[in-house]
């Protein structure tokens, strides 16, 4: 979900609670914090040598122990409005990242609106390669995974 659906979505439905759903169908506990909002930009080399950026709003979320905390979504609008100065362009991807565990990030896939919240759904992001045509791969989406084994050129 990109940066200016998500404010759209919190500003028309200003007095619901904001709930997070992890990809597995479970819940967040509502009494989550938001503890960051960021703007993550990465430059990096892909196994074909070819420069690639990449730049996302990311969302970081955690739970404490006052359970009685709930976020609003007029609130979490409010909370992205401030970072505004970090996030001028409203076309980036947003992404949450939370801890059970272990720290994951997670990309938006859709929402839902219940009676009285705003629900996001979340998906687990994945890695792929990014030349397969260089490394010998089929040009597909999500490979599966090749025990050891890269390609014929050996380029990863």
């Amino acid at each position: 979900m990109k940066l200016s659906k998500l404010k759209s979505l919190l500003m028309a439905h200003a007095d619901r609670f904001f709930r997070i759903r992890l990809p597995d169908g479970g819940g967040v506990p509502v009494s989550f914090h938001v503890t960051e909002v960021g703007r993550v930009q990465k430059a990096f080399l892909d196994c074909g040598g070819t420069l690639r950026e990449t730049t996302t709003c990311q969302i970081q979320i955690w739970v404490g122990e006052d359970y009685d905390h709930r976020i609003e979504t007029g609130k979490m609008a409010s909370i992205l409005g401030k970072a505004k100065s970090i996030l001028p362009d409203d076309s980036v991807p947003v992404e949450i990242e939370y801890e059970d565990r272990v720290i994951s990030q997670y990309t938006i896939t859709g929402h839902e609106l219940t009676d009285d919240a705003v629900v996001l759904q979340l998906a687990h992001k994945h890695t792929e390669c990014l030349a397969p045509e260089l490394c010998g791969l089929p040009s597909l989406t999500r490979l599966p995974a090749i025990a050891g084994k890269c390609g014929p050129t050996g380029c990863c």
